[in-house]
């Protein structure tokens, strides 16, 4: 644990904290300064200026990354009839209905997202207590919750990420790998960064986007110039 504290103090020692970084110079800073030995994640966390406490503020939704996280997501839905061999051509890595209700409720989790058809909600509102925790149940605002599950699973599969404002007003998500094109890592960059600032509650008042981050898993944070992530 000391060694991995050792790396990251060194690491932080090239990071100017008082400085705002361009969007470009801090992604390859934060990858410079990974300091774990697999491929880590390169994450971004928004720092919003709203309060979740009240529902008209509340954030949370999904964007298609236009280069992908660097992984492949298992996908699991819930359907009926014809839906369950559409979710299967889409690519679908389960498909079912009652019989995965029963395995999840036994403890069964080799799944990273859930969808669901609209008529399968009221079976898979059971779930709700130990889906719920883990972040999986699925929901109409990230597009888990319809019938159009071909579009659902095609999207998942090439990238797509939910986010959601927790409880301080922050935003986490993942914008691929730290072995992608800087270039790649600053398109996804602008993609969620663009759906973050539409998604501005018209209630939230003062300044919204308070800060951005950008760091690598176990790494440390690069604080960044919002003003640069869209290129003008």
């Amino acid at each position: 644990m000391a060694k991995t504290s050792k790396k990251l103090q060194e690491a932080a020692k090239l990071i100017d904290r008082s400085k705002l970084y361009n969007a470009t110079e801090a992604i390859e800073l934060a990858k410079k300064t990974s300091t774990v030995n697999f491929d880590a994640t390169v994450e971004v966390a928004f720092r919003l200026g709203i309060d979740t406490r009240k529902n008209d503020q509340q954030i949370r939704g999904a964007v298609v990354l236009p280069n992908g996280t660097g992984k492949t997501q298992s996908v699991l839905v819930f359907a009926k009839g014809d839906k369950l061999k559409e979710a299967e051509a889409a690519g679908a890595d389960y498909v079912g209905d009652a019989e995965y209700i029963q395995k999840i409720q036994q403890g069964w989790f080799d799944f990273d997202v859930i969808v669901a058809t609209p008529d399968m909600m009221g079976e898979v509102g059971k779930l709700g207590r130990v889906l719920g925790p883990k972040g999986l149940m699925p929901n109409p605002k990230t597009g888990t919750v319809t019938f159009d599950v071909t579009k659902a699973v095609q999207e998942i599969k090439a990238g797509k990420v939910e986010y959601r404002a927790d409880k301080t007003g922050i935003i986490h998500a993942p914008i691929g790998k730290v072995s992608f094109d800087d270039s790649k890592l600053a398109e996804n960059l602008a993609a969620i960064f663009e759906v973050v600032q539409k998604a501005k509650p018209s209630a939230a008042k003062g300044t919204y986007m308070k800060s951005l981050n950008v760091t690598t898993t176990m790494g440390p944070a690069v604080k960044v110039d919002t003003n640069t992530v869209i290129a003008k």
